[in-house]
């Protein structure tokens, strides 16, 4: 216990109370309080125990609301957070929503970081563009009375913003309504070699396919299956969409694309902490987001604990046993209630260990129940999707940390036990032994609030450049 004290473990809150003679306070593990000396603490199964042996709670970490299922301090920022969303036109700054939050500047910093992976200014700015798009989708206003509508103050502020983070501008964006093909404009520094190598890395794949410079894949959208097809090239991405789906294909393609992650400040991070070889020859490297929230979490079950290639290969046979097929002879990830209906035998007669088939179906019937609300944890913090991924069977750190970086799009993501994050950091820091879990923590703290991109770096870190 002492151990999980010191190393901050979160997922040991509640199985234990830490107590602290010299101050008096009972403490959750992974309270960010000073670590005490071992002679000083003492361990209780509840809080009243804790009380009872003259002790008060830690106004840091509230161990009592955690207790009783209750997380006032994350309440509050949740709530600002939907205020801002909904009406960012009231918040003129960042000083403004810390002024809103109740907190002192430091501490609601924190607070945005721990459970948004995020700073208020950019929630801020994310909450415009948001609004902004909306706007455009829905009226024909003029572009100015939009922008300073949404709460800029220049018209070229919300250009360039809505540029750098949806890949083309807002006339571009509200011709959406109207067409089934639209060009993405990429980043200065875009690395298209890793994005090849993101798109053609399953061999397996039965629902993406890339033949030289054009990538298909089958994606499920809000109208029904669709195929959309990008023709990569150095300075842009030309899209097209099978259906009546583009605001929708939109969206996925800047996910898979990564535009929304600020590589920039993590490359500028990396060569600050003295690990400029971290970021060499890829300063410019992005995280692809899955096609879905479903397709990452299915691939988040069936990859963990195996090596890649056959994970890869039991996704292509749950998808071409529940999938849908396509005029063009690829598959389109199926819908909850399909793999719902499976049974293990199904599963195990592909392969599949009997736990994996299991966890897999079981979790896409709580899907399909409306159990796990999938749209609902994009939407969140990272700490409410975390803690509600955490509690369903079948998912540990590992696959909800994956989940989070590679499906909800959070920034500051750590897969706790993967090899690849593991034997990078080895490399980079030149250490004897792969670290385990509690000195990957540590290692991968001063990284934050880009744990995610990180990650991908170490990914890359022992791998060949691409060519």
């Amino acid at each position: 216990m002492y151990s999980r004290l010191l190393a901050g473990d979160s997922a040991w809150n509640g199985r234990f109370f830490t107590g602290v003679l010299t101050t008096g306070i009972y403490c959750l593990p992974s309270c960010k309080a000073r670590k005490p000396k071992s002679e000083n603490v003492r361990f209780f199964p509840t809080c009243e125990m804790a009380r009872a042996s003259g002790l008060r709670a830690c106004k840091k970490c509230h161990p009592d609301d955690y207790a009783r299922g209750a997380d006032p301090v994350l309440e509050t920022i949740e709530s600002l957070v939907s205020e801002i969303r909904t009406n960012p036109v009231n918040f003129s700054d960042a000083r403004a929503i810390v002024r809103r939050s109740g907190f002192g500047t430091t501490r609601a910093f924190e607070l945005f970081r721990e459970h948004y992976h995020t700073t208020p200014a950019d929630l801020l700015l994310r909450a415009r563009l948001a609004n902004a798009k909306q706007e455009l989708l829905d009226s024909k206003a003029p572009v100015t009375d939009i922008a300073l509508a949404a709460g800029f103050e220049s018209l070229s502020a919300f250009h360039d913003n809505f540029l750098r983070l949806n890949g083309m501008t807002p006339v571009s964006y509200r011709g959406l309504n109207s067409s089934d093909t639209f060009i993405i404009q990429l980043p200065e520094g875009f690395l298209m070699p890793y994005l090849r190598r993101a798109l053609s890395r399953d061999t397996h794949s039965v629902t993406e396919r890339l033949v030289n410079d054009s990538y298909t894949a089958t994606v499920r959208f809000k109208r029904g299956p669709a195929i959309v097809t990008l023709k990569l090239s150095p300075q842009s991405i030309r899209v097209n969409v099978s259906i009546d789906s583009a605001i929708e294909a939109h969206s996925m393609v800047c996910g898979l694309l990564g535009l929304d992650q600020d590589a920039v400040a993590f490359a500028r991070l990396a060569n600050k902490l003295g690990l400029a070889r971290m970021v060499l020859g890829r300063p410019g490297l992005r995280i692809s987001q899955t096609q879905s929230i479903f397709d990452g979490l299915l691939w988040a079950i069936i990859g963990q604990q195996i090596n890649f290639p056959f994970a890869c290969l039991l996704k292509s046979r749950l998808l071409e046993l529940s999938g849908e097929k396509m005029p063009n002879g690829l598959y389109v990830t199926p819908l909850p209630h399909a793999v719902a209906e499976l049974n293990p035998e199904q599963l195990t007669a592909l392969q599949f260990p009997r736990q994996k088939a299991a966890y897999v179906i079981d979790t896409a019937r709580l899907v399909a129940k409306g159990e796990l609300d999938l749209n609902k944890l994009i939407l969140g913090s990272a700490t409410r999707a975390e803690r509600t991924l955490l509690a369903v069977r079948g998912l540990g750190p590992w696959s909800v940390n994956y989940l989070m970086m590679r499906a909800l799009g959070f920034a500051d993501c750590v897969p706790y036990g993967d090899t690849g994050v593991n034997s990078g950091l080895q490399n980079l820091l030149k250490l004897d032994t792969r670290p385990d879990v509690d000195a990957t923590r540590r290692l991968m703290a001063v990284f934050s609030p880009y744990r995610s991109l990180a990650t991908a770096h170490l990914w890359q870190l022992n791998q060949p450049i691409p060519a």
